[in-house]
């Protein structure tokens, strides 16, 4: 059978853990900046893990 390959878009946006969690960013940086307040944004700054219904998902796009 053929291999799977790697959806390099998502691999660029997401990452795995060591304990298999995926990594990922939050959105709503880019513009707009103004209308969100200070503690709005810097929430935003940390990265989040997604959650247990979406990974499997996403793991199966960025397995290498």
């Amino acid at each position: 059978m053929a291999k799977i390959k790697t959806h390099r878009a998502s691999a660029k946006r997401f990452s795995l853990t060591a304990s298999g969690k995926v990594k990922m960013n939050h959105c709503g940086r880019r513009h707009n900046l103004g209308l969100k307040t200070p503690k709005r944004k810097r929430d935003l700054r940390k990265g989040a893990t997604m959650s247990e219904a979406m990974a499997p998902v996403y793991r199966t796009l960025i397995i290498k």
